[in-house]
């Protein structure tokens, strides 16, 4: 069996919510999920995955929300897989045309998604990407089957036949991660976006979340009639980061990175987020 996250001590908990850092910009956004964590009262583990390219100095601001931290490598795939998945190929051939991915946007490093089925320590996980806000308590996901994971909508109706895999459920076991492993790298193998692709092929028969679970930010301006302070669990910052400054659609998702930088910095949390504008309140506002 390919070697297992390194942890800093033992678990406290049988459930963990777990998020992965490959970079710095990933820690800032890791500060904002585990602070909204532990503002959601759960008594779940937070479990850290970081790679080789965040050192424990970058991983000091996270102290304070007492994650448990685990070292772990990029999957150990053969260098023709790593060439097939290299970030200006991968994008060429399956390019992102409805949003902009950022420039430390790694695709190998999706793959590492993968290490949550060797947490055997734990009897149930949920991973939640460390661009992602969790705004009302997620324990319930704990008693969900695996695999769980919400449809990948922002744009339209269509997008229900795809997952996101930013939010998921797992149940770990060694066996499982060994046979994912011998999937993911077969000859010629391609993975147009990456470990969600190959989730979406080796759990068919995916069980689908509620969108709450896993709202997209792009629901704000696209699909404005689904979005619902009151119902939101997580919302997910896709495409464009909220930390990242300056980016076109910037004036369009003002107060949901006005949201994310309350919880990164810990000032101005909102104590009732079902009081927040919704999107169409904050476009008659901006036309007036």
């Amino acid at each position: 069996m390919q070697e297992a996250p390194q942890f800093d001590r033992a678990p406290g908990s049988s459930c963990a919510y777990v998020t992965l850092v490959t970079n710095r910009d990933y820690v800032l956004g890791a500060t904002a999920l585990l602070r909204s964590l532990r503002h959601s009262g759960t008594d779940a583990d937070l479990v850290v995955l970081y790679t080789p390219g965040v050192s424990e100095e970058d991983l000091a601001s996270l102290s304070v929300f007492s994650p448990r931290l685990g070292r772990c490598e990029r999957l150990p795939t053969s260098e023709a897989f790593n060439e097939r998945h290299e970030r200006g190929r991968l994008h060429k051939a399956a390019p992102f045309t409805k949003g902009g991915k950022p420039v430390f946007h790694t695709p190998l490093d999706n793959f590492v998604k993968l290490r949550l089925w060797q947490l055997t320590e734990y009897e149930r996980v949920v991973f939640i990407d460390a661009d992602a806000l969790v705004l009302q308590n997620c324990d319930k996901l704990f008693g969900y089957p695996e695999f769980c994971a919400a449809p990948n909508v922002y744009e339209s109706l269509q997008d229900f036949h795809r997952l996101n895999s930013g939010v998921f459920t797992a149940h770990p076991d060694g066996g499982t991660f060994q046979a994912m492993m011998t999937r993911l790298d077969q000859p010629d193998a391609f993975w147009r976006r990456t470990d969600q692709t190959f989730l979406e092929q080796y759990f068919p028969d995916w069980h689908g979340l509620p969108v709450v679970f896993n709202t997209l930010q792009y629901v704000w301006f696209n699909l404005p009639d689904l979005w619902n302070w009151k119902q939101i669990h997580v919302l997910h910052y896709q495409y464009e980061k909220p930390w990242q400054t300056g980016h076109e659609k910037t004036a369009r998702l003002r107060p949901l990175i006005d949201l994310w930088q309350a919880f990164a910095t810990g000032d101005g949390m909102p104590a009732d987020i079902t009081g927040l504008p919704g999107p169409q309140e904050w476009a008659a506002k901006q036309a007036s």
